[in-house]
């Protein structure tokens, strides 16, 4: 499953019948840029040819003859080191014409990324790769009938790819066994944050995600109390510490604490976090990121910012904080890409379940007694 929680299997099976006078292609999603994300770097860096593999692989289900690696453009060193690791392969004949002297001919090409983060949406990206400004497609159609230069196109992201050589080698019911029922695998965690030790480790899913911060990662630096934690990379809503208990790291358990697995980098807050000054570097990084292109979107994430920035300055009031939260009403599901919501959900959250942080950096002329803005 892709960091959706889609299954990739049923995304394979979109692609149109095979026509001979018709390319089809396959993008491997290496535009790692959301905040708090960085397992697929490890892969690329430590295991660049179980990510071949696994595009290979994909390529010879889905009849494709080439596949494109798009990488995140400030991955520059990785990309230097993956490219060394492809043209070995070429040389050993595991990539290009006749496989391992098989009737199987199949391309790897690298693509390195500019550096804007909505490539990272899977139409933005063929659009990048055409060689055009990234804008995300309205769909349908879909990529599977119309994706780069207009032919069917599948795409999964790195850690999606790196799977597959393991199933083809172990079985499917192997997989199947590992971690939870509903939502099955290993996964790579990506912990950052206020811990001892920071860092990627695979584990399989449903995972208590206490164990992953007190165990895995050693603990709350300084031994300081925790205070928060986003589970799956910025756009995931934020958890108190207080709503992880016996919460486990899968789609299931995670949607009834009311976040999401996301792309499961976990960020981990102390007691000491101001949540008014995380929330400020999120919105400027999502009205940062912004391609433009949809009005709720563009005008949206600047006005978050604005608003957010002037409440962290202490100039704020309290109808600042509902402002917010209609604003986040009004960019939610009304843009081409989920951009917009990506941008909203940390401030719906933040601002829902810590609501009191926001309160008390308001102007106090403008909070009462009674807390009714005058």
């Amino acid at each position: 499953r892709g960091g959706a929680g889609f299954p990739t299997g049923l995304k394979w099976s979109f692609m149109p019948p095979v026509d001979p006078d018709v390319p089809r292609f396959l993008c491997c999603n290496g535009d790692e840029s959301e905040p708090g994300t960085f397992k697929d770097r490890q892969l690329m860096e430590y295991n660049p040819h179980l990510v071949f593999e696994g595009m290979l692989l994909a390529c010879y289900a889905i009849s494709a003859k080439a596949g494109y690696l798009y990488v995140r453009g400030e991955y520059a060193d990785w990309i230097t080191h993956m490219e060394r690791e492809l043209e070995k392969a070429y040389a050993k004949g595991y990539v290009g014409k006749n496989i391992m002297g098989s009737d199987f001919s199949c391309d790897i090409v690298i693509h390195k990324g500019a550096g804007a983060y909505i490539c990272g949406e899977e139409s933005s990206l063929m659009e990048s790769l055409e060689g055009k400004r990234a804008y995300p497609r309205i769909k349908p159609p879909f990529p599977a009938q119309r994706g780069i230069w207009g032919y069917p196109t599948t795409i999964n992201n790195v850690e999606t790819l790196a799977c597959v050589p393991l199933i083809l080698n172990r079985g499917g019911e192997w997989y199947a066994k590992i971690g939870a029922e509903k939502h099955p695998g290993p996964v790579l965690y990506g912990i950052s944050g206020h811990v001892n030790r920071p860092g990627v480790y695979e584990y399989p899913t449903g995972m208590l995600m206490t164990d992953l911060i007190y165990e895995v990662a050693g603990g709350i630096r300084g031994g300081k109390k925790l205070k928060a934690v986003v589970p799956g990379g910025s756009s995931t809503p934020v958890l108190r510490a207080d709503m992880i208990d016996g919460v486990t790291m899968d789609a299931e358990s995670l949607r009834e604490a009311g976040s999401m697995m996301g792309t499961a980098g976990l960020l981990v807050m102390d007691e000491d976090t101001d949540m008014v000054a995380w929330l400020r570097r999120v919105t400027h990084f999502y009205h940062h990121e912004s391609c433009g292109q949809c009005t709720p979107c563009r005008e949206g994430t600047g006005w978050l910012e604005n608003i957010v920035t002037r409440i962290d300055e202490g100039e704020g009031n309290l109808r600042d904080l509902d402002l917010l939260l209609d604003l986040c009403s009004q960019m939610e599901g009304r843009t081409v890409c989920a951009l917009a919501d990506a941008a909203a959900w940390p401030v719906r959250y933040t601002v829902t379940r810590f609501r009191e942080e926001f309160e008390a950096k308001c102007r106090p002329s403008l909070v009462p007694a009674g807390g009714v803005p005058a």
